[in-house]
């Protein structure tokens, strides 16, 4: 059970980011990467991928 609601929650951000205008992956990357240092709720918001600026997207996931 537990692996279906997790397969259900990934399903959710790749669909919210494509519904969005981003790449799905280049999105989740970037969220993974700056989540653990948000430590405000400002800071978490501008991850949310209807606040992420497609070509900041881009722009930033460049290793």
């Amino acid at each position: 059970m537990l692996g279906a609601c997790a397969s259900a929650v990934i399903y959710s951000l790749v669909q919210t980011a494509k519904a969005n205008g981003l790449e799905p992956y280049a999105w989740l990357r970037r969220v993974l990467r700056d989540l653990p240092a948000a430590n405000t709720v400002e800071a978490v918001e501008a991850l949310l991928p209807w606040n992420v600026r497609r070509a900041d997207l881009a722009a930033r996931t460049i290793p």
